[in-house]
């Protein structure tokens, strides 16, 4: 009798083991929708705001030199960042000590307000001057929301899932393939079958209006999670102080090397963005093509990123990143030498397809590397202040940076120097993650 209820029981126990797992799984995977979200709609903000750049620049910035009005469009997309560094602090800070659950629904709800105010801006032939003001405080609303998106959103991720931190966390950057692909598929579209005159006039407006769309899934599916679980990591005494305070005061070689590491794949991401308007000005080559590519590289970085990942819980997170610095360092020159010297789609599509690749074998660990730099008490804070400073100074400066260089040198080849000095920079931060924190 006692040996039949005992495998009763047993039967029981692994009964209930067995339909954990699946449940587990499924959690799992609504969180990686939740957050993931949050930052696809950021990237793919930025993303549609860069590849349509041409088009916002003659609608919001008209001047008489088209370069000197691409540059103030790109300003307007340069300068949007400087609140990105403000939003960190104060949304990073407000996750620590208030919940990440509260920190990520209010970078969604201004995601949304700033998307908003792009979609249905009217034009500087409508009201004039308060058309590129207009544009301006919508992007920065959005660099505002953008600066407490990944802090919060990796910080939730990695919390809930400790022993998986590399593949969970790379998610945050594959969601940024997704929404560079779909932003890409919009400007292949848009090009192809839209007349000239239409797609300035009302076209470019519709991918914002689609990302206007996708906000209120966000917010809906993240009022429904949890928050992590409290662990060791958190002490009564942490609450005491601010984050922030605690950041600046004992944490700022963490920051200094978290910004570093990020050097790199930021800039890259950034030439992603920049590289539809480069094959039109500097290449002569059409639209659809410059979106074709960034398209064929956004399919990769989807797919590869959370592969990365996962290998990075196995293997470490630095010895395959140290590699791909290494050869995106060797590539930048001779990619924007071919470009230069044959200017063909499938040269164009072959460079940005390389690149990718690389890009995605550096930044699937980065997540989890930047948030390993960091203690749960300061993680929202420390992750979304070092990311977006770097982005800040690294990113959203690029499409700028490569367009007024290209403009001042008077060579095409430009960007291939920028970028080769940012991977440098990246390279000996990485050694400093190594040995100075321990970090695989």
């Amino acid at each position: 009798m006692t040996t039949g209820t005992a495998t009763g029981t047993s039967a029981q126990a692994l009964g209930a083991a067995g339909a954990k797992a699946p449940a587990k799984e499924f959690n799992l995977t609504r969180m990686l929708i939740a957050t993931s979200i949050g930052n696809a709609l950021e990237w793919y903000d930025i993303a549609v705001y860069g590849f349509f750049a041409l088009y916002i620049t003659k609608a919001f910035f008209p001047a008489a030199n088209e370069t000197v009005g691409l540059l103030l469009a790109f300003g307007t997309f340069a300068i949007s960042y400087l609140a990105r560094p403000l939003g960190a602090l104060v949304l990073g800070n407000y996750a620590d000590r208030v919940g990440r659950k509260a920190a990520m629904l209010a970078c969604i709800l201004l995601m949304v307000l700033g998307t908003a105010m792009i979609t249905f801006m009217p034009g500087y032939a409508s009201i004039g001057i308060l058309a590129p003001i207009g544009i301006l405080v919508a992007r920065l609303i959005q660099g505002f929301s953008a600066g407490g998106e990944f802090g919060s959103a990796t910080a939730f991720l990695v919390e809930h899932a400790p022993d998986r931190r590399g593949y969970i966390a790379s998610w945050q950057f594959a969601s940024q393939g997704i929404s560079s692909a779909l932003a890409a598929l919009f400007g292949v579209l848009l090009t192809a079958w839209m007349p000239a005159d239409q797609l300035q006039d009302w076209g470019w407006r519709l991918p914002f209006a689609f990302g206007l769309l996708v906000g209120p899934v966000g917010l809906y599916i993240r009022r429904h999670l949890d928050e992590p679980e409290p662990t060791e990591e958190n002490h009564p005494q942490d609450g005491e102080r601010a984050a922030v305070a605690t950041v600046f005061a004992s944490q700022k070689l963490r920051l200094v090397v978290a910004i570093g590491c990020l050097i790199i794949s930021t800039a890259v991401n950034y030439l992603l963005v920049y590289m539809p308007t480069y094959a039109v000005k500097q290449l002569g080559l059409t639209p659809t093509v410059g979106y074709a590519s960034t398209f064929a590289g956004a399919i990769i970085l989807t797919v590869l990123t959370p592969y990365v990942g996962h290998m990075s819980d196995r293997l470490g997170r630095t010895r395959a990143m140290l590699i791909a610095t290494v050869l995106m360092f060797a590539s930048f020159f001779p990619c924007f030498l071919l470009l230069n010297a044959t200017p063909t789609a499938t040269i164009i599509i072959a460079v940005v397809m390389w690149l990718a690749t690389l890009k995605s074998v550096y930044f699937g660990a980065l997540p989890a590397l930047m948030s390993d730099l960091f203690p749960r008490a300061t993680r929202a804070t420390g992750l979304s202040f070092s990311y977006n400073l770097g982005v800040t100074l690294f990113g959203g400066l690029g499409p700028f940076a490569m367009t007024w260089l290209t403009d001042a040198t008077g060579s095409k080849l430009s960007p291939s120097y920028y970028l080769m000095v940012l991977a440098t920079l990246s390279f000996v931060s990485l050694i400093a993650a190594r040995r100075r924190f321990g970090i695989s």
